[in-house]
Formats: structure tokens, sequence, C-alpha cells
């Protein structure tokens, strides 16, 4: 959905720094009619409470399924025969009831000269899904890993700059698809994720169930701050709305992209469905709800949207529907097949010195990784290069029924 970039909120960071290398792991034969997996018995996602319930109804203590959240939260174990703690019939009454841990293998990773790593996982149907691991150290030396996750394989909105909407649409991530992400990450970087973002492949509002189940257990089980977690949209109607009832104290990031309605429906073609009043209706809302600040963020394309006079039109449709609104100005990513250019620095700091002057903070964003695929949806492109199409018509239908509603 969104490009990979990075705020650096603290100053004078760094990066972590290594060489650029390109690590194969394995090879997999990548079916473009594969079945999404139905999976339900997973241990993945489940709380601590579910956890020991489960236990009760194998006929063990309560007890085992505090062993059982240790195992696959802090252990991070993978294989239901690798727990150890447990009873060996326990272990295999699991296994014989269908259920697994819900860890997919690692199949390919890429590392960045500024130590960005972004990985391909393999799921249980073949499909490949991307996910991010972004290092910065600040300038005491602490460690700040957020991890960039998909919600969704492909992409159904297909914004125009976006290399994921290009590959196509398969399926939503189950909520163990999106928890075990960021386990790879911390498995690979071998230290904790501190910040998640969902701003890898899919819209998030399209799979808002499974983001949900995923962001309360990378909450509770997991323990990352809500604070530590942005949900990115680039808009679907009514589940703003739905979001807010959740009363979450997570960050709400809406793509932009356009300072008005017929810029946006050229770069944003779902905006169709949604005009631009409605949008902005739906954060003012959202902050009256939860009394948390939207951020917008506004992809920078080369004499598209980038001119200072988008940058005066955008400021007046903030101060219009608001106050105290933030920008990330994110410069485009060059991607395969794209009429679209990455602007001059000049152009980026002129277009954010106009939001400044009236009163609209911004940042341009540091870009990251961008010696690995960086686009989000070029690295799965590479390996899975035929079009993604939905599994099922039925499931189709649902999403275009979510982007007309």
């Amino acid at each position: 959905m969104a490009l990979l970039h990075y705020v650096c909120s603290v100053p004078l960071v760094r990066a972590v720094r290594s060489r650029s290398r390109t690590v194969q792991l394995r090879t997999v034969s990548i079916h473009s009619a594969a079945r999404p997996p139905q999976v339900e018995r997973v241990l993945l996602g489940m709380s601590e409470q579910e956890l020991q319930q489960l236990a009760l109804d194998f006929s063990q203590e309560a007890y085992r399924g505090k062993q059982l959240h240790h195992l696959l939260y802090k252990r991070k174990v993978k294989d239901i025969q690798d727990f150890i703690y447990l009873p060996q019939a326990f272990r295999n009454g699991l296994q014989e009831a269908g259920w697994s841990v819900g860890r997919s293998p690692l199949y390919q990773a890429v590392t960045a000269a500024d130590g960005t790593i972004k990985l391909l996982l393999k799921l249980e149907d073949n499909r490949l899904v991307e996910t991010v691991g972004i290092p910065v150290v600040d300038e005491k030396g602490s460690v700040r890993l957020t991890a960039c996750v998909s919600s969704q394989v492909g992409c159904p909105l297909r914004c125009s700059f976006c290399a994921t909407g290009k590959g196509g649409y398969s399926r939503n991530l189950q909520r163990h698809e999106i928890v075990e992400q960021v386990l790879a990450i911390e498995e690979l970087f071998k230290r904790r994720v501190t910040n998640v973002v969902f701003m890898g492949m899919g819209e998030p509002m399209l799979n808002l169930k499974s983001v949900l189940e995923a962001h309360r257990c990378l909450n509770k089980d997991i323990q990352i701050g809500q604070r530590m977690i942005t949900i990115s949209t680039v808009g679907v109607p009514n589940t703003i709305k739905k979001l807010a009832s959740y009363k979450l104290q997570s960050t709400l990031a809406v793509s932009l992209h356009a300072s008005n309605q017929k810029l946006r429906e050229m770069i944003v073609p779902s905006a169709k469905s949604y005009p631009l009043t409605a949008l902005m209706k739906d954060c003012k809302d959202y902050f009256l709800e939860t009394n948390r600040r939207v951020s917008f963020e506004y992809t920078l394309l080369a004499g598209v949207n980038d001119s200072v006079e988008h940058a005066i039109e955008l400021a007046e449709l903030l101060h219009e529907w608001g106050r105290g609104h933030h920008v990330n100005l994110i410069p485009f990513n060059p991607i395969e097949d794209s009429e679209y250019r990455r602007p001059y620095k000049k152009a980026m700091l002129a277009f954010a010195a106009a939001l400044e002057s009236r009163k609209i903070t911004a940042s341009i964003r540091q870009t990251r990784g961008l010696d690995a695929s960086a686009a989000c949806g070029q690295l799965r492109n590479e390996f899975q290069r035929s079009p993604l199409i939905a599994d099922s018509e039925g499931q189709q239908e649902e999403v275009e029924v979510a982007i007309a509603a």
C-alpha cells in the first residue's frame, strides 16, 4: 500500500550500516492459483487466557497455557514438538487435533546498505508476503527497530504509484500471518521490535478484523505499546468510524497524496467512491471520538502534486477540517514501469516550507532501504511475477463491496 520509508523522530539519528547483500534461503514453486490456507487451529495470535482454556480442553492444568504463551511469544518456538516444557502427550494431542504454531518459513532476505532488511515469508498456500525491519540508532546508542508489516497478499486498491497494486491481489492475511512478521524480524535482528507500522502490502482497513486481532496480540502478548503502533489507510468508506469505536491509543495515518479530489482520483482510483470531503470529515470525527490526532501521508510525485500551489491548497484543506495536523512528506521511490519521478530536494523543501508557513507541521521522511527494492511490493513481484488474483469470486465481490460501500 505505502512506500517503504521511515520518520526519524529522534534528532541526529544514524542508520545501522552494513553492506548491501541478498540472501537466497530456499527455492519453492509458486502457484498462481494457490488457495488460501483453511487453518483455524493456530496457536499464534491467541491470548494467555485462550491458551489456558485450550490446556484445560486437553485435560491439562491451566498453567500449561501460561507455558504455551511463554513458548510462543518469549521463546518464539516454531514447532509444537519443540515445546519441551509440555508433556509429550499434550504435544501429540495438539498435533493430532490439527493444531499448529502458525509460523511460516523465510523464503528470501535482502539487506540494504543502511541496515534495513526486507523479508519474504512463504505462506502455507505458497503465496509470498513482504515485511521489513528498519533499525535506527540514536546519538546515545539506543536502537529503535520498526517492523513494517503487511495486512494482505497484494492489494486491490491499485494506487497508481504503488508496486504492490501493480502485482495484483490474492487474499487477506490471517492474524497469525501478521503477528509472525514481527517475530521473524525480531529473530533476524536478534532484538525486540519497538515500533510497528501497518504500511506494508495491502490496505489494512479491508482486513480490519485480522488487523485488530493482530494489534491486540502485538500489544498484550508481545508487549509493544499501543502508541508505538501505526495503522495506515488510503481510505475505505465506513472503516475509520469503526476503528474509532475501539478507542485505540495507536496512530491513524491517512494517505492523502493529493490536495484536491480531481488529482486524488488520478493517483488513488478508489477515491472516486470516497470523496475527499467525506474522508476529511471521518478524520475529524475520529479525532473527536478518540482525542488522537490523525497523521497524513503525502507521497511527492515530481510535476504531479509537488508544487508550492499544491502545498498551499493542502494547507487550506487541512485548516478547513481542523487544527494541529501533521503531514509526512514521502519522496517517491522509483518503481519498474512507472511514469512517476522522484522530486528534487529543492522542490520537497519548498513544499514543506509552504506548509510550515501556514502553520501545518511537516516532515520529509528519510528514505530507507532504497537499494533493497524499497517500494512496497517490489521484492514480492520479483519472485512471484504472475499477477495475483482473488482466490474466489465471493472474496473478490466482498472487496469490491467494501470499496464501493
